[in-house]
């Protein structure tokens, strides 16, 4: 697979975001950045954590994050940053981990906010 990660762009994050019950959409930035704004439905696990997430039993991560794991054949399972790096990090540890679907909104909360305006 190599480094390549499945990206998505806005207009496909605004459609999955309005359309599916499925998404899971995973903010990786640090704590501060999200306490500045965040996309609405996003989870926070910071992308140091994302392998460690990724590993643990669904009962912990239910616990830890709030929402139901993941199973591997997840079809929306999608990572951001704010410009696209540490979301491209996140996807391809994810990718590893067996998530085939994981993708990176390459954008990041940078696009999303000049975009959304919020």
């Amino acid at each position: 697979l190599g480094n390549i990660t499945k990206e998505i762009s806005y207009a496909d994050l605004k459609a999955l975001l309005g359309k599916s019950q499925n998404l899971l959409l995973i903010d990786v930035r640090t704590k501060e950045e999200v306490d500045k704004g965040r996309i609405p439905g996003s989870i926070h696990i910071p992308v140091n954590t994302v392998e460690e997430a990724l590993a643990m039993e669904p009962e912990e991560f239910k616990s830890k994050y709030g929402v139901t794991k993941p199973p591997l054949d997840t079809p929306e399972l999608v990572f951001h940053c704010q410009m696209g790096k540490r979301g491209a990090t996140a996807t391809s540890k994810a990718l590893e981990a067996g998530y085939l679907n994981a993708c990176n909104y390459a954008g990041g909360y940078k696009e999303w906010f000049e975009k959304e305006g919020k």
